[in-house]
């Protein structure tokens, strides 16, 4: 007998479970489509925050041949050498303390290791190219 009550509660809840994931045309029609919402303009945040914007072009070069004389190795990875140029500005604009030491901590990633040395002259370099400049 448990036998025919196990069948017959499992054969009742595949029904249920069909039954519940089932849905016609004409439901899916009648939902209303989300309307399409803009991207978020970061622009205005991260100026703010002293972060200069996203170098392209001749500048984005410039920016990264500065970085290649501080220090050689972090343009290995050019997307991650940008974004860390771009966040270090935001401790330079804000006056952050401990800037060489934070400079070598963003620029290490990956095999690429930066002392603080080589995060004091990229500070410079940073510095001296007015990329920081918001």
């Amino acid at each position: 007998m448990n036998t025919r009550t196990t069948a017959a509660a499992l054969a009742a809840g595949v029904l249920l479970a069909l039954t519940a994931c089932s849905s016609s045309d004409d439901e899916a029609s009648n939902k209303p489509t989300p309307a399409a919402t803009p991207s978020p303009d970061f622009s205005k945040a991260e100026k703010a925050a002293g972060i200069p914007p996203e170098p392209t072009g001749a500048k984005r070069q410039q920016l990264l041949d500065a970085l290649a004389k501080a220090a050689p190795d972090v343009v290995k990875y050019e997307d991650d050498a940008i974004d860390a140029a771009r966040n270090q500005c935001s401790a330079i604009n804000g006056g952050g303390a401990k800037l060489d030491w934070t400079a070598s901590q963003r620029f290490t990633y990956e095999d690429v290791t930066t002392t603080e040395a080589q995060g004091k002259a990229i500070n410079e370099a940073l510095k001296s190219s007015g990329f920081c400049k918001v």
